[in-house]
């Protein structure tokens, strides 16, 4: 049976039980977003003895004056078995039509019983009648590292380039520190140096602010002292057993002195001493092409050992289908507009 939850203790604790859970369904996220245009649905699916079966944080947006919304449910709906999630997606249906929505999207890391999972999503998605989506808010695929292991493991599942790289940072008197609260508008300042320069567009500094205390982020900056300003930053969002490499910053004086390879070993670190199984880098090509355009990305993730995993990508449920294929027509174009390119750069979560 679905019932909503309104305790954020019970969701993020339930949450928590599935091997897959992602931040952007805990309840912190869907408390962030609704500071910025949507609001947060948070639905339970219970079995018989009253464990979670299936899980849905659903964000709703209205659609101007009209009497309609657009709803999203980001890397959801979270479910434990391929029977769970199709009632999850029978639930969604229902209430894209019950809210009179012009499209309902999915987008989750879909990890079900079985040999193909991925496999078995996709095709109850698709007899369903849900469609490939055109605008993919988040990345399809990431990269994880194990963080179950010694430093020196670690190390040794790195390319011999990486632990001169980390070797020589420290070297060169690199240190690396976590940064205090205070200490968001220079991130920010970074960050918006990183967009100008890798060719993305990026939001007012005060949406990242607010994500990074809702989300509690923990925030590293590289330092040097021949520098007056830290070199690089970056900043991870961390739940249940997992912690996501969500921004990444830099500068471009003191690239010289490789902080970027030391700042992520310090950010690996940390989050398994911390109780972090695996190491999320936020990100991956859409196909492992040298002619991608994250493929520079994909290399500096593959040298530190992280491994390929394939995501399931966004699907949308159409029930008003004539509204949603004029959203197809004609959204990509303003997606693009708003966006701009990432070149390879981390989007804006949604």
């Amino acid at each position: 049976m679905w019932q909503t939850v309104t305790d954020p203790a019970a969701w993020n604790e339930s949450l928590s039980r599935f091997p897959t859970a992602h931040v952007l369904q805990s309840w912190e996220w869907g408390e962030f977003k609704s500071r910025w245009g949507w609001s947060a649905q948070r639905w339970l699916l219970s079995g018989d003895g009253g464990q979670p079966r299936a899980m849905v944080q659903l964000l709703r947006r209205s659609a101007g004056r009209l009497p309609l919304c657009v709803l999203y449910a980001p890397k959801g709906p979270t479910a434990d078995s391929v029977a769970s999630y199709v009632e999850a997606l029978q639930w969604l249906e229902h209430q894209s039509q019950a809210q009179r929505a012009v499209w309902l999207k999915v987008d989750g890391d879909a990890r079900l019983d079985g040999p193909e999972p991925l496999a078995a999503a996709r095709a109850a998605l698709g007899s369903r009648g849900w469609r490939y989506s055109p605008n993919q808010v988040q990345y399809r695929n990431t990269m994880h590292t194990d963080l179950r292991h010694t430093d020196q493991e670690l190390l040794a599942a790195m390319k011999q380039k990486w632990r001169y790289n980390i070797r020589l940072a420290e070297k060169r008197g690199v240190t690396i520190r976590l940064a205090t609260p205070e200490e968001m508008p220079l991130l920010y300042e970074m960050y918006a140096e990183t967009g100008a320069r890798d060719g993305f567009i990026i939001r007012e500094p005060e949406y990242y602010y607010d994500a990074w205390r809702t989300m509690r982020a923990v925030a590293f900056l590289a330092e040097h002292a021949s520098a007056p300003k830290p070199l690089a930053g970056l900043v991870l969002f961390r739940f249940a057993a997992r912690a996501w490499y969500f921004y990444g910053m830099s500068r471009a004086e003191g690239r010289e002195h490789m902080p970027n390879y030391l700042l992520q070993w310090m950010a690996m670190r940390w989050a398994r001493d911390n109780g972090c199984d695996i190491y999320d880098w936020w990100g991956a090509p859409e196909q492992l092409d040298e002619q991608d355009s994250m493929w520079g990305v994909y290399r500096f993730k593959d040298g530190f050992g992280a491994q390929f995993v394939e995501g399931l990508g966004a699907w949308d449920y159409a029930p008003i289908p004539l509204f949603y294929n004029a959203y197809v027509r004609w959204m990509p174009a303003v997606w693009r507009m708003v966006r701009g390119a990432r070149q390879g750069a981390h989007p804006q979560a949604v």
